[in-house]
């Protein structure tokens, strides 16, 4: 069938002049609503304004302009149906077969800083959603567009089908279509839930973006949706794998706690090394003296172009990824020579905030990232000895890692690197002398160092190991019952301590 008809109402203004002139070049009739109708007719192109069409005006300030019988009844009945067709004719209704639209912009609109519920609520599109799904539901006979990059594939159908679109084309644009407005409502759904502090429903939908070899295991079949691709773009090497993702993943959160040039190696998700200087290759032999052990087969990232030094430095060992936001031409040379080695471009910085997700039987977990800046410690302390000036900068150092070490979790620290990590122990005292053995293995020294912790010490031991260990200061939550036999000992052994009042449990 011909498309004799088109309606086209845009925000989303790509390309749409050049579509509905290749649409009037085949003789289709172009209805228009507002912008859309000005910006067509000002560029030549001949359209009817749909107040013109149903003969009546926009009204309540264009919130109704569209619904209406000679809209959706052009739409919906269906061709060849005797009756459908009796009743149209009867009413003056006459078809509609292509619908152009794309929504007002509620997304954008709610990502403004400034901006009010009622501005929000402005930006919800009624009668867009309406005629989309009125011409998705009778994709038998209708054409329905919401996505400018179709317009191509659109104009090439009604090339080859003699005017109109073939069923294929009309079916996936129809499941766009629906996938669209769904998506749209869940947004403001969304939205309205976080505003009104409510949370009646949850929901998620995601395009696929990549299948997966396999899952963490090779007996378990995974795949990857959202838009990983557009935090990430590979350079070279094997597939990404599932747990490359999730360490991939895992390290950007990481580096994106530092603001002065810091590389950082992670296995498994968890850090095992983390330094910071001027000079790259000096900030990876910081972070690889941590643990010269647990960086085979790891994650490196750094958040300055990748240079020829770092490049020879990590080249040394094997890794399975490293990120870097750009790689210098000498360096990502050199790193050619390891075919298998996957260089990812970190594209842009992850989000300061939002939400984390995670499955458990019979639903799923929903929370706020943990966004949580680092305290002005000087503001912070609990001990009689307040801290030195080095000894603050070595807490907030090893404060931003902890965060990022499966719990429980202890990091000794000094002011530019990690000197030793204990993760993921039952007892908090495992985690500290798990860390205390990493540097001894390093033949680092402990004394001088910070020692952080991502939940309170929950007895004066843990603090008291650390000080024989060599540590001179300590950051904690705060928050336990003990807390004063906490201080107590640190007094004892003249650790200067800090209670940041924040946790940061990792799970």
């Amino acid at each position: 069938m011909k498309i004799q008809r088109a309606l086209i109402s845009v925000s989303d203004k790509t390309g749409v002049v050049e579509f509905a002139r290749e649409l009037h070049a085949h003789g289709v009739e172009i209805l228009s609503t507002g912008g859309t109708a000005k910006t067509l007719q000002a560029e030549g192109i001949p359209t009817v304004e749909v107040s013109q069409f149903t003969g009546s005006p926009e009204i309540l300030d264009g919130r109704v302009k569209t619904l209406h019988p000679k809209i959706h009844g052009g739409l919906l009945f269906i061709r060849g149906d005797e009756e459908h067709e009796r009743q149209a004719a009867a009413n003056g209704i006459k078809p509609i077969d292509l619908v152009v639209v794309n929504l007002y912009p509620f997304e954008a609109t709610i990502a403004k800083e400034d901006v009010t519920l009622p501005e929000a609520i402005e930006q919800i599109d009624i009668g867009g959603p309406s005629m989309i799904r009125s011409a998705a539901k009778n994709y038998q006979s209708v054409t329905v567009v919401t996505d400018p990059a179709d317009y191509a594939a659109v104009i090439e159908s009604m090339k080859e089908e003699g005017g109109g679109t073939s069923l294929a084309v009309r079916e996936r644009l129809a499941i766009k279509a629906f996938t669209t407005t769904s998506s749209y409502d869940r947004t403001i759904a969304g939205y309205l839930n976080k505003e009104q502090e409510t949370s009646a429903a949850f929901r998620l939908e995601l395009p696929l973006e990549l299948r997966l070899r396999y899952g963490e295991n090779p007996h378990q079949h995974a795949e990857l949706y959202g838009d990983f691709s557009s935090y990430f773009e590979k350079l070279q090497g094997k597939e990404l794998s599932y747990n490359n993702i999730l360490d991939i993943s895992a390290a950007s959160a990481l580096i994106s706690e530092f603001t002065k040039p810091t590389v950082a190696i992670l296995k498994h998700t968890n850090p095992c090394g983390v330094g910071t200087d001027p000079d790259l290759r000096e900030a990876w032999d910081k972070a690889f003296a941590t643990d010269k052990q647990a960086p085979f087969g790891g994650i490196i990232i750094c958040n300055r172009p990748l240079n020829l030094a770092l490049a020879k430095g990590i080249s040394e060992i094997f890794s399975e990824v490293i990120i870097a936001p750009e790689f210098d031409a000498d360096a990502r040379l050199l790193l050619s020579k390891k075919k298998n080695l996957r260089l990812m471009k970190l594209l842009r910085r992850p989000p300061e905030s939002g939400r984390d997700i995670r499955s458990v039987l019979g639903g799923l977990l929903v929370q706020d990232s943990d966004s949580a800046d680092v305290p002005e410690l000087e503001h912070k302390v609990v001990t009689q000895r307040p801290p030195t000036k080095d000894e603050i900068e070595a807490m907030e150092f090893g404060w931003k890692v902890v965060k990022h070490v499966k719990s429980n979790a202890i990091v000794y620290a000094g002011k530019d690197r990690t000197l030793g990590i204990g993760a993921g122990q039952m007892s908090r005292v495992d985690s500290s002398r798990i860390a205390v053995w990493k540097a001894q293995e390093a033949g680092l020294s402990l004394k001088g160092s910070a020692v952080c912790s991502d939940a309170f010490f929950p007895f004066a031991d843990g603090l008291i190991a650390a000080a024989e260990a060599g540590a001179t200061a300590a950051i904690q939550p705060g928050g336990s019952v003990r807390d004063q036999d906490v201080i107590n000992a640190a007094n004892e052994h003249g650790v200067a301590m800090v209670f940041t009042g924040l946790r940061h449990f990792r799970h």
